[in-house]
Protein backbone atom coordinates (compact mmCIF):
# COMPACT_ATOMS: atom_id res chain seq x y z
CA UNK A 1 0.00 0.00 0.00
CA UNK A 2 1.34 3.66 -1.04
CA UNK A 3 -0.49 6.57 -0.50
CA UNK A 4 -0.06 7.08 3.01
CA UNK A 5 -0.86 10.62 4.64
CA UNK A 6 0.00 13.03 7.40
CA UNK A 7 -0.80 11.56 10.77
CA UNK A 8 -4.44 12.05 12.04
CA UNK A 9 -5.83 10.85 15.22
CA UNK A 10 -8.40 8.58 13.84
CA UNK A 11 -6.04 7.10 11.19
CA UNK A 12 -5.72 3.09 11.89
CA UNK A 13 -1.86 3.47 11.41
CA UNK A 14 0.74 6.25 12.86
CA UNK A 15 4.74 5.82 11.48
CA UNK A 16 8.18 6.33 12.88
CA UNK A 17 10.34 8.78 12.01
CA UNK A 18 14.19 8.77 11.55
CA UNK A 19 16.34 5.34 11.65
CA UNK A 20 16.61 4.38 15.23
CA UNK A 21 13.20 4.60 16.37
CA UNK A 22 12.22 2.62 12.84
CA UNK A 23 15.50 -0.54 14.02
CA UNK A 24 13.43 -0.39 17.19
CA UNK A 25 9.75 -1.24 16.39
CA UNK A 26 11.50 -3.88 12.76
CA UNK A 27 13.17 -5.18 16.09
CA UNK A 28 11.01 -5.00 19.28
CA UNK A 29 7.35 -4.79 17.58
CA UNK A 30 7.41 -6.53 14.04
CA UNK A 31 3.89 -7.55 14.57
CA UNK A 32 2.97 -3.93 14.35
CA UNK A 33 4.96 -2.72 11.41
CA UNK A 34 2.80 -2.74 8.29
CA UNK A 35 5.97 -1.60 5.96
CA UNK A 36 8.99 0.12 5.57
CA UNK A 37 10.03 3.10 3.51
CA UNK A 38 13.62 4.69 2.92
CA UNK A 39 15.17 6.92 0.84
CA UNK A 40 17.62 6.26 -2.30
CA UNK A 41 20.03 7.90 -0.16
CA UNK A 42 19.80 6.25 2.96
CA UNK A 43 22.90 4.61 3.74
CA UNK A 44 21.93 1.57 5.53
CA UNK A 45 20.00 0.46 3.26
CA UNK A 46 21.29 -2.86 3.22
CA UNK A 47 20.75 -3.55 7.00
CA UNK A 48 17.60 -1.75 6.80
CA UNK A 49 16.17 -4.55 4.10
CA UNK A 50 18.28 -7.51 5.46
CA UNK A 51 16.56 -7.08 9.04
CA UNK A 52 12.68 -6.57 7.23
CA UNK A 53 13.51 -9.85 5.44
CA UNK A 54 14.05 -11.67 8.36
CA UNK A 55 10.94 -10.70 10.05
CA UNK A 56 8.82 -10.79 6.75
CA UNK A 57 8.38 -6.94 6.99
CA UNK A 58 7.90 -5.20 3.56
CA UNK A 59 10.49 -2.70 2.55
CA UNK A 60 10.53 -0.40 -0.40
CA UNK A 61 12.94 2.59 -1.93
CA UNK A 62 10.21 5.64 -1.96
CA UNK A 63 11.52 9.12 -1.17
CA UNK A 64 8.35 10.43 -1.81
CA UNK A 65 6.43 8.74 0.85
CA UNK A 66 9.33 9.67 3.49
CA UNK A 67 9.13 13.43 2.74
CA UNK A 68 5.33 13.07 2.49
CA UNK A 69 4.92 11.80 5.99
CA UNK A 70 8.25 14.00 7.35
CA UNK A 71 8.16 17.61 8.58
CA UNK A 72 12.03 16.98 8.85
CA UNK A 73 14.42 17.36 6.32
CA UNK A 74 16.82 14.84 7.89
CA UNK A 75 14.70 11.72 7.72
CA UNK A 76 15.26 9.07 5.10
CA UNK A 77 13.59 6.00 6.29
CA UNK A 78 9.86 5.53 8.07
CA UNK A 79 7.69 2.24 9.26
CA UNK A 80 3.92 1.99 9.04
CA UNK A 81 3.03 1.32 12.53
CA UNK A 82 -1.07 -0.52 12.61
CA UNK A 83 -2.04 1.14 15.88
CA UNK A 84 -4.88 -2.22 16.49
CA UNK A 85 -1.80 -4.42 16.30
CA UNK A 86 0.31 -2.16 18.81
CA UNK A 87 -2.77 -1.76 21.23
CA UNK A 88 -3.90 -5.78 20.68
CA UNK A 89 -0.86 -7.21 22.36
CA UNK A 90 -1.45 -5.16 25.54
CA UNK A 91 -4.84 -6.09 25.63
CA UNK A 92 -3.57 -9.96 25.19
CA UNK A 93 -1.84 -9.44 29.09
CA UNK A 94 -5.04 -8.00 30.65
CA UNK A 95 -3.59 -4.16 30.50
CA UNK A 96 -0.12 -3.47 32.60
CA UNK A 97 2.08 -5.94 34.67
CA UNK A 98 0.67 -6.44 38.52
CA UNK A 99 4.04 -7.66 39.49
CA UNK A 100 6.01 -4.93 38.43
CA UNK A 101 6.35 -1.31 39.57
CA UNK A 102 4.55 1.11 37.38
CA UNK A 103 5.13 5.23 36.15
CA UNK A 104 1.78 7.13 36.34
CA UNK A 105 1.28 10.64 34.34
CA UNK A 106 -1.43 12.24 35.17
CA UNK A 107 -3.02 14.80 32.49
CA UNK A 108 0.55 15.35 30.89
CA UNK A 109 -0.07 17.66 27.65
CA UNK A 110 3.19 17.78 26.14
CA UNK A 111 3.94 15.28 23.52
CA UNK A 112 8.07 15.83 23.21
CA UNK A 113 8.22 15.54 27.01
CA UNK A 114 6.11 12.27 26.88
CA UNK A 115 8.17 10.79 24.03
CA UNK A 116 11.38 11.72 26.24
CA UNK A 117 9.76 10.28 29.96
CA UNK A 118 9.27 7.21 27.82
CA UNK A 119 12.93 6.48 27.02
CA UNK A 120 13.81 7.49 30.90
CA UNK A 121 11.47 4.71 31.78
CA UNK A 122 12.96 2.11 29.79
CA UNK A 123 16.72 2.84 30.68
CA UNK A 124 15.90 3.02 34.37
CA UNK A 125 13.64 -0.23 33.79
CA UNK A 126 10.13 0.39 33.74
CA UNK A 127 8.31 -1.20 31.62
CA UNK A 128 5.14 -0.14 32.60
CA UNK A 129 3.36 3.06 32.19
CA UNK A 130 -0.27 4.31 33.06
CA UNK A 131 -1.14 7.50 31.61
CA UNK A 132 -4.50 9.53 33.01
CA UNK A 133 -6.93 11.26 30.61
CA UNK A 134 -6.76 13.43 29.21
CA UNK A 135 -3.12 13.09 27.65
CA UNK A 136 -1.78 13.40 24.26
CA UNK A 137 -1.95 10.74 22.08
CA UNK A 138 1.22 8.36 22.25
CA UNK A 139 0.82 7.11 19.12
CA UNK A 140 1.37 10.51 17.55
CA UNK A 141 4.80 10.18 15.40
CA UNK A 142 6.27 13.13 17.74
CA UNK A 143 6.08 11.09 20.78
CA UNK A 144 7.26 7.90 18.92
CA UNK A 145 10.29 9.83 17.72
CA UNK A 146 11.05 11.72 21.02
CA UNK A 147 11.00 8.31 22.46
CA UNK A 148 13.57 7.14 20.27
CA UNK A 149 11.63 3.91 19.75
CA UNK A 150 11.65 2.76 23.60
CA UNK A 151 7.62 2.77 23.47
CA UNK A 152 8.19 -0.49 21.43
CA UNK A 153 9.67 -1.67 24.54
CA UNK A 154 6.78 -0.62 26.63
CA UNK A 155 3.30 -1.30 28.37
CA UNK A 156 1.28 1.85 28.08
CA UNK A 157 -2.46 1.92 29.21
CA UNK A 158 -4.95 4.88 29.80
CA UNK A 159 -7.47 5.06 32.49
CA UNK A 160 -10.10 7.23 33.10
CA UNK A 161 -9.17 8.19 36.58
CA UNK A 162 -6.38 7.71 39.11
CA UNK A 163 -8.95 5.58 41.32
CA UNK A 164 -9.73 3.38 38.74
CA UNK A 165 -5.89 2.93 38.41
CA UNK A 166 -5.42 2.28 41.56
CA UNK A 167 -8.41 0.09 42.06
CA UNK A 168 -6.56 -2.51 39.47
CA UNK A 169 -3.17 -2.46 41.45
CA UNK A 170 -3.56 -1.85 44.96
CA UNK A 171 -0.40 -3.49 45.85
CA UNK A 172 1.52 -1.05 44.68
CA UNK A 173 3.39 1.38 47.00
CA UNK A 174 1.72 4.71 45.54
CA UNK A 175 4.75 7.79 45.71
CA UNK A 176 3.30 11.09 44.74
CA UNK A 177 5.86 13.76 43.54
CA UNK A 178 4.77 17.42 44.68
CA UNK A 179 5.94 20.76 45.13
CA UNK A 180 4.43 20.76 48.76
CA UNK A 181 5.06 16.95 49.47
CA UNK A 182 6.09 15.70 52.83
CA UNK A 183 8.96 13.66 52.28
CA UNK A 184 12.31 15.31 51.16
CA UNK A 185 13.68 12.24 48.36
CA UNK A 186 17.52 11.96 48.30
CA UNK A 187 19.64 9.22 47.20
CA UNK A 188 20.27 8.56 50.83
CA UNK A 189 16.98 7.88 51.81
CA UNK A 190 15.23 7.03 48.89
CA UNK A 191 11.88 4.25 49.91
CA UNK A 192 13.53 0.80 48.44
CA UNK A 193 9.63 -1.06 48.18
CA UNK A 194 9.38 -4.54 46.12
CA UNK A 195 6.39 -2.84 44.02
CA UNK A 196 5.63 0.62 43.44
CA UNK A 197 3.77 3.45 41.36
CA UNK A 198 5.59 6.92 40.74
CA UNK A 199 2.88 9.19 40.25
CA UNK A 200 3.57 12.60 38.42
CA UNK A 201 1.23 15.71 37.45
CA UNK A 202 0.77 17.87 34.29
CA UNK A 203 3.65 20.03 33.00
CA UNK A 204 2.00 22.92 34.47
CA UNK A 205 0.15 22.43 37.34
CA UNK A 206 1.42 19.40 38.93
CA UNK A 207 -0.64 16.89 40.65
CA UNK A 208 -4.10 18.35 42.77
CA UNK A 209 -4.29 19.28 46.46
CA UNK A 210 -6.00 16.32 46.49
CA UNK A 211 -2.55 13.64 45.76
CA UNK A 212 -1.04 14.07 48.67
CA UNK A 213 -3.87 11.67 50.31
CA UNK A 214 -2.93 8.83 47.74
CA UNK A 215 0.12 7.51 49.29
CA UNK A 216 3.71 8.73 50.45
CA UNK A 217 3.76 12.25 48.62
CA UNK A 218 7.17 13.15 48.02
CA UNK A 219 9.36 16.03 47.14
CA UNK A 220 12.86 16.22 45.08
CA UNK A 221 14.97 19.05 47.51
CA UNK A 222 16.05 21.79 44.65
CA UNK A 223 17.65 25.61 45.03
CA UNK A 224 14.92 28.12 45.61
CA UNK A 225 16.12 29.76 42.20
CA UNK A 226 13.97 28.03 40.86
CA UNK A 227 10.65 27.42 41.50
CA UNK A 228 10.24 23.79 40.00
CA UNK A 229 11.64 20.84 38.14
CA UNK A 230 11.16 20.48 34.72
CA UNK A 231 8.97 17.40 34.31
CA UNK A 232 10.78 15.45 32.34
CA UNK A 233 14.21 16.03 34.62
CA UNK A 234 12.06 15.55 37.78
CA UNK A 235 10.86 11.94 36.15
CA UNK A 236 14.49 10.48 35.27
CA UNK A 237 15.30 11.90 39.32
CA UNK A 238 12.69 9.96 40.89
CA UNK A 239 13.20 6.95 37.86
CA UNK A 240 17.03 7.00 39.02
CA UNK A 241 16.17 7.16 42.71
CA UNK A 242 13.99 4.21 42.52
CA UNK A 243 16.03 2.22 40.71
CA UNK A 244 19.59 2.30 42.52
CA UNK A 245 21.26 -1.32 42.69
CA UNK A 246 19.12 -2.49 39.82
CA UNK A 247 21.67 -1.60 37.43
Amino acid sequence: MEGYKPYKKDSDYSYSLGAFPTFEAIKKRPDCVREVFCDESFTEKEKLFDECKKRNIPCRVNGKQVKRLSDKENVFVTAIIDKAAYEKKLDETCGLMADKSHLVLVNPSNMGNMGTILRSCLAFGIHDVAIISPAPDIMNPKVIRSSMGAIFSLRIKYYDSFDEYRELYQKHEVFTFMLDGKKPLSAADAPKPELYSLVFGNEATGLPEEFLHKGTSVIIPESPEVDSLNITIAVGIGLFLFSQGKF
